[in-house]
């Protein structure tokens, strides 16, 4: 079964937000392709269309297109009901598997087994990404969260 970009459109649209920090998202679907050389490698596309299975790739470019530094700036994004998490690749991300109410790193949550018994979260219970910036984003600072996820 195939899955249209349109379900994975829950990656945040390109606004300004509160303290001046722009975000822009975007997600690539990773695959190996055959290089000019003849050699296979891997490739960061756009997924116009995406089967299970495929690697995914998210980024979060920032800005701060405002004249102070930004404080106390918190990113948090959704996962597609159709992707898997499947890792940060951003320090100091940590995830929700209950719609965003508790947050901590994937290991350390727990969920309700279908028996009703608590179980480990697994990276397919993560329900949201979030990032929380120790330090202020200076004026005109700029960079860029990563995040994974597979379909499912």
């Amino acid at each position: 079964m195939k899955y249209a970009l349109a379900l994975l459109a829950a990656l945040l649209p390109a606004s300004a937000f509160a303290n001046n920090v722009q975000l822009e998202s975007q997600v690539f679907v990773e695959r190996i392709v055959t290089g000019p050389d003849g050699k296979e490698q891997t490739a960061l596309q756009e997924p116009k269309v995406v089967t299970p299975g495929e690697k995914l790739v998210f980024e979060l470019n920032y800005k701060n297109t405002g004249s102070k530094p930004a404080d106390d700036f918190v990113v948090t994004n959704p996962m597609p009901a159709a992707v898997s998490y499947a890792g940060g690749e951003s320090d100091g991300s940590v995830v929700s598997v209950d719609g965003g109410k508790t947050w901590g790193p994937l290991a350390s949550l727990k969920v309700a087994g279908t028996d009703g018994v608590e179980r480990a979260a697994q990276a397919s219970d993560v329900t949201h990404v979030r990032w929380t910036f120790a330090q202020a984003i200076p004026a005109g600072a700029q960079g860029k969260l990563t995040f994974r996820g597979t379909v499912k």
